[in-house]
């Protein structure tokens, strides 16, 4: 089976002068179906193993391969469109539009995914549905709690049908019950087959992946981590 992230002596370093090394080269292997959670304090890199991971930035060394696919070896064009296709990104600030409803929010994301128009409203009432909020398809993001908005990014990240759901502190601006709701949900999405890639800083959080990656001043590491 394909690995749905393959790192091969993946590292950035930002040019100088002095040259910094914000991710030193490091091995990752996430298979389908996994849930890994990245942890590390502020400043450790992980912004960077983000960026790379989410095809946002590309790598200065190493190979990255994303299904499969060798990732530096594509066109910026054709990068874009894979990350569109096999990426769901779900943030910490939940980067929804004010005026437009929940379904709209969801619909208008699949304009850049390359779905066919017919087909974006069923998906987005679909996803919407899957994440517990089919009675608020109609509903102005202003309307609905943090917990439910998140949602709302997660239907949004799920439409298209990605391989991927890359998390970034998903629950950094929820309280305690909406986290644990949300968190709730990323369980559900993983125990469905879905791959998970969560960054945080809460060992909590942390804890709910079965399997943890620590990143600190840029070296990333396999750990257990205690709940």
């Amino acid at each position: 089976m394909t690995p749905v992230i393959e790192f091969r002596q993946v590292g950035l370093t930002y040019p100088g002068p002095p040259p910094v090394p914000a991710l030193k080269p490091c091995e990752l292997l996430i298979e389908p179906g996994d849930f890994v959670t990245v942890i590390g304090p502020s400043g450790s890199g992980k912004s960077t193993f983000l960026n790379i991971a989410g095809l946002l930035d590309a790598p200065t060394q190493g190979t990255y391969l994303l299904d499969g696919y060798d990732t530096g070896a594509l066109s910026d064009a054709d990068r874009t469109a894979l990350r569109g296709r096999r990426i769901g990104f779900v943030f910490q600030a939940f980067h929804l539009l004010p005026h437009r409803s929940a379904l709209e929010n969801v619909t208008l994301a699949m304009v850049y995914n390359g779905v066919p128009r017919a087909e974006r409203g069923p998906r987005a009432r679909d996803a919407l549905v899957r994440v517990g909020l089919g009675h608020r398809v109609d509903s102005l993001p202003t309307r609905l709690s943090g917990g439910e908005r998140q949602r709302v990014a997660i239907a949004r990240a799920l439409a298209a049908g990605p391989s991927l759901l890359l998390c970034d502190e998903p629950t950094g601006n929820l309280d305690t019950a909406s986290a644990g709701a949300v968190l709730g949900l990323l369980d559900e999405l993983h125990a469905d087959g879905m791959t998970i890639l969560l960054i945080t800083h809460d060992l909590e959080v942390a804890a709910r992946g079965a399997r943890t990656v620590a990143i600190r001043d840029g070296v990333l590491r396999e750990q257990r981590v205690a709940a």
